[in-house]
């Protein structure tokens, strides 16, 4: 942020401090509950600013879930590609790379005359956590 001639105050480097050490996809509510337990002066508004600012600079990418509020990570993680697991009802997000369904994607495109410049899967469902133990004990797969 410095570079760009923004100036890091405490507040804004705590928050930085946050969202970078805690890794995985936070809305800014996530990055403020951490921030609290540090400082309790820090405002919402706050942290909403700073992470529009950490995605102007290119430090966070935003991800913008079907029925989630904006989810952040760091740029770092999200330049490697990897898809995403994402539970309906607590919002957990599970990140996974699987070349097999990578290069499925591409051959369907080849035979469809497409070249794929990129592209981005999220598959919705229940989380074991969230599903009913009955069915998550089972290992029963549930489908749509």
């Amino acid at each position: 942020m410095d570079r760009r001639g923004l100036k890091l105050t405490r507040q804004r480097r705590l928050i930085a401090e946050v969202f970078f050490e805690s890794g995985g996809h936070l809305a800014a509510d996530d990055v403020w509950d951490r921030v609290r337990r540090t400082d309790p002066n820090v405002s919402l508004a706050t942290v909403y600013r700073t992470m529009k600012l950490l995605t102007e600079c290119g430090l966070a990418a935003p991800h913008r879930f079907e029925g989630t509020s904006v989810r952040y990570e760091p740029a770092a993680e999200a330049e490697e590609h990897h898809d995403h697991l994402i539970c309906v009802k607590c919002g957990r997000i599970v990140e996974f790379v699987n070349e097999s369904i990578e290069a499925l994607q591409h051959r369907v495109a080849r035979e469809n005359g497409f070249v794929v410049t990129h592209h981005r899967m999220e598959l919705y469902g229940e989380c074991a956590v969230c599903r009913p133990h009955s069915v998550a004990a089972q290992g029963v797969a549930t489908s749509t």
